[in-house]
């Protein structure tokens, strides 16, 4: 389905029980990803919850309309709950969704009834971590000038972008499907202004760690221990900050503990939300 928020056409899916608490889920990725892989991940939650998934402007099927600013997609995000009459939501993000997630969190905190954080960060210090482990790689395509561009938002086409995701797949997972990958890289909406801004702008500017403090809901934090892009000193980092946290690292994950380890990650996000109040109780 789509709506006009702010100024653009937004692309968005409802699954579930649409009588049940509703999650907002926030995929990562700027100008790379969308929300097909969080609905392919977390449909099973649907037959008590109702799911909401939007692609952010800029990304996906959502138009791209300018400005891919933090403050924007926070708007949107929050235009569509109050576009779909829900009035507090829990709320899940991804890698880089993770970042809108918490934004959101700060700005928003009447509107969250919990979090659900995905290996993602509270800032870019740790992004010496990410070059090193993919240069450690020697992967091929990778080197550092292109990692260099392509995380400081200089990438010059959809083409080559396209190249540089081709050339770290293999970092995300601990076990690399060459045919998944191929099947997935095919299928991406790319949409290189999009990355160029988010990296180029809002990353070097992005860092909330010294208001993690504010954070009152109740927060699930997750990590793959063998996260290359945001390792788990990125999580270690959250968890230090946020007061009323759950902290799980899955040992078996790269960068997608909800897809690598999906069943036990389905398990722990039922726990987590059954325990914080979303209805009903679950055995």
């Amino acid at each position: 389905m789509y709506v006009k928020l702010n100024g653009c056409k937004i692309y968005y899916e409802i699954h579930g029980n649409k009588e049940g608490e509703t999650i907002f889920f926030i995929h990562g990725g700027p100008g790379m990803s969308d929300c097909r892989g969080d609905v392919h991940a977390f449909q099973k939650l649907g037959d008590i919850y109702q799911l909401v998934f939007l692609d952010n402007r800029g990304s996906g099927r959502s138009e791209t309309v300018p400005p891919y600013t933090h403050e924007q997609w926070i708007d949107d995000i929050d235009a569509l709950r109050s576009h779909l009459g829900v009035e507090k939501i829990h709320i899940l993000g991804g890698s880089y969704g993770g970042y809108l997630t918490l934004e959101y969190v700060l700005r928003y905190p009447s509107k969250v009834k919990s979090v659900i954080l995905r290996d993602t960060a509270a800032s870019s210090k740790y992004n010496y971590i990410s070059e090193e482990k993919a240069l450690k790689s020697n992967l091929p395509g990778i080197n550092k000038e292109m990692l260099d561009r392509l995380f400081n938002g200089q990438v010059r086409s959809n083409e080559e972008f396209k190249e540089m995701i081709k050339a770290i797949l293999p970092l995300y997972t601990v076990e690399f499907d060459e045919k998944a990958a191929e099947e997935k890289l095919n299928n991406i909406f790319f949409r290189y202004e999009t990355h160029n801004y988010a990296f180029r702008v809002n990353k070097q500017h992005y860092d909330i760690t010294d208001r993690l403090k504010e954070i009152e809901a109740p927060v699930l934090i997750t990590v793959g221990i063998h996260d290359w892009v945001t390792p788990v000193e990125c999580s270690d980092e959250l968890a230090a900050g946020i007061k009323n946290n759950t902290y799980i690292k899955f040992e078996n994950s790269g960068h997608s503990p909800h897809v690598e380890e999906n069943d036990k990650y389905l398990k722990l996000v039922r726990k987590f939300l059954n325990e914080n109040g979303a209805l009903p109780h679950i055995k």
